[in-house]
């Protein structure tokens, strides 16, 4: 079975193309801002312009407006294919990827750059299943909620005494998640979003 994974939810945009478990394309880029135009540039690069059975992308947490971006183009790929499409969390992934790195590791925590300043978290067993929910922390907090040897992300806590693991989700580790059980293909934002409603005057 051919799988596209699909990653835009932080700063990195990214693309990969399996065939069963074994990779057979990718694109990886960190570009900040502006996955819009480049997402189906980058997918249009692959064997088949990216053809494939199915489709997974990472619904979060992260970025609002790179979620929905990523969400929206697998939703409309899906349909044109008509193909099912899944979604993988972003902070799973993350601590798929440094478990990689460092396989001895037992529980291990997962730092994502959030909004106003604040970090996702979120705490994962050996077999990287979640310790809880992920939740938005200050800068602050960190102690207070993390307790693992091993942090991973994309937050920068090099100067403290942890173990810390530098990580952006890249698509073309999707096979890391193999075992999990796939996500709805809608947005996990991990916090409300910053647009409040228009109060309608009665």
């Amino acid at each position: 079975m051919r799988t596209l994974v699909i990653d835009t939810a932080t700063k990195a945009c990214s693309v990969a193309l399996f065939e069963g478990e074994t990779l057979s394309a990718s694109r990886f880029e960190v570009i900040g801002r502006g996955h819009a135009e480049r997402l189906l540039p980058l997918i249009a690069q692959l064997p088949e312009k990216g053809r494939a059975d199915r489709i997974f992308v990472n619904v979060g947490p992260g970025s609002f407006t790179g979620i929905r971006i990523g969400v929206a183009a697998a939703k409309a790929l899906g349909l044109a294919w008509n193909i099912p499409v899944h979604g993988y969390g972003c902070l799973a992934l993350v601590a798929a990827m440094a478990r990689d790195e460092t396989p001895d590791t037992l529980h291990l925590d997962v730092l994502m750059t959030g909004g106003h300043g604040e970090y996702f978290f979120g705490a994962f067993d050996e077999a990287n299943e979640p310790l809880g929910e992920v939740i938005s922390i200050k800068p602050g907090q960190i102690d207070a909620y993390s307790h693992a040897s091993v942090i991973a992300g994309d937050v920068d806590l090099s100067g403290t005494t942890r173990n810390w693991v530098d990580l952006l989700p890249d698509a073309q580790k999707w096979h890391l998640l193999r075992d999990a059980t796939p996500l709805k293909p809608s947005p996990v934002y991990g916090r409300p979003p910053d647009a409040k409603p228009a109060l309608v005057a009665t």
